[in-house]
């Protein structure tokens, strides 16, 4: 998958479940109830046990082309390619960094940094990154997407962050390009397998429907 394929994917899906496993194990059992629900961007993040081997065996298991496996948390270059060494097919940072645009610009793949602020979108749009994640989402806000669309409208932004069921039609309303959705999908779950993780995943997957229609 190219890179202009996995951005198209990524806002098709448009919901993305960020993943922060207690253990290898409990992140793939959740991947996988995730997945039953009708998510299909999976973010993996690097606070995860073993992350880039979680990422390789949710590859090697999953046989769905809907399906957009990337990593999260990622703090620098040598992280980044590590995960796309093991198949993320796009790269999340909590923060921009010029070395983790670089690495990604040279492996075709999306990187999507953390910006808070006009000057560090900018700085990301320089760098040649596509998609910027809103990060903290819920500081931020929704409103924030139609404030930086006024001098800025061919920038595309990910909020990822108090992203919820009650907010997201807002998200959505104000022109985001996809939302990252973190404990909200584990809210009450026991474990990797409690059944609750796909129940949440499915209220999502029904509010979103409801929003497009």
């Amino acid at each position: 998958m190219n890179k202009w394929q996995t951005l198209q994917k990524l806002q098709d899906n448009y919901l993305v479940a960020v993943v922060r496993g207690k253990s290898k194990e409990h992140a793939i059992s959740a991947i996988q109830q995730i997945i039953e629900g009708g998510i299909y961007n999976i973010e993996v993040t690097f606070t995860t046990p073993q992350a880039e081997d979680v990422i390789a065996e949710i590859i090697e298991q999953v046989n769905d082309e809907k399906v957009v496996i990337g990593a999260g948390t990622v703090m620098d270059a040598i992280t980044a390619r590590i995960a796309i060494l093991n198949g993320a097919s796009y790269i999340v940072s909590p923060h921009f960094d010029k070395e983790i645009a670089k690495i990604c610009n040279l492996y075709s793949t999306p990187y999507l940094p953390g910006c808070g602020s006009v000057t560090e979108i900018t700085q990301a749009m320089e760098a040649g990154v596509d998609v910027v994640k809103l990060f903290p989402g819920d500081l931020l806000g929704p409103n924030f997407i139609k404030n930086i669309h006024g001098p800025i409208p061919n920038v595309a932004m990910m909020p990822s962050g108090g992203v919820s069921i009650e907010n997201l039609a807002e998200w959505v309303k104000k022109g985001a390009f996809a939302v990252g959705i973190g404990s909200a999908l584990l809210k009450g779950a026991s474990d990797g397998n409690d059944p609750v993780i796909k129940e949440n995943t499915q209220a999502f997957v029904k509010k979103l429907e409801e929003v497009r229609r």
